[in-house]
């Protein structure tokens, strides 16, 4: 189902934000982290309230500024399965907490892209999925691109800039420059 933007407001849409965890590679908690005066979490959280008219947080992390769904602490699937459960929209756009330089355009792109899903030509975060795709997210696979292969999935071509993904410190110190 595809969703049209609102006039003067966000579209008819869900948006789900992957909090993460223990962020071993970065060292301490990705989602608090700092960049552009606000946490990772909460830029996100921001842009998907630009984008979306329901915002809901998966993830298990202490210091948030905003309640988040707890998920069984398995991965990306398990996190979109918990936020599709709680959708009320047909459409969800799926954003990680560590691509700070997302646009609420860009998720707009992939939210009219969705039939099953969508995903930007990098993917396979961040993503559009249908509601109606739950099963599959349920269905015991532990690997996200092994879920969306599976899916009528929309390729999405984005500014190459937008999917910067922060892993690292070094990773964030370069967005900042």
């Amino acid at each position: 189902m595809k969703c049209s933007a609102l006039p003067g407001g966000p579209k008819e849409l869900t948006g789900i934000l992957l909090v993460g965890g223990a962020s071993r590679r970065f060292g301490s908690p990705k989602a608090l982290a700092r960049f552009e005066g606000e946490t990772l979490a909460e830029r996100a959280w921001r842009l998907l309230g630009e984008a979306c008219d329901e915002r809901v947080a998966v993830g298990r992390l202490d210091g948030l500024a905003f309640p988040a769904l707890e998920d069984n602490g398995t991965g990306p699937v398990a996190a979109i399965a918990a936020g599709l459960r709680g959708a009320v929209h047909d459409v969800a756009v799926v954003v990680p907490v560590d691509m700070p330089l997302l646009t609420a355009d860009a998720l707009g792109l992939l939210a009219d892209a969705c039939r099953d899903a969508a995903v930007a030509q990098a993917g396979p975060l961040p993503c559009a999925v249908a509601r109606a795709a739950l099963p599959a997210f349920e269905a015991g696979e532990r690997r996200l691109r092994t879920v969306l292969d599976g899916l009528d999935t929309a390729r999405v071509e984005l500014e190459e800039r937008l999917l910067a993904n922060v892993n690292t410190r070094a990773d964030l110190d370069t967005l900042t420059r």
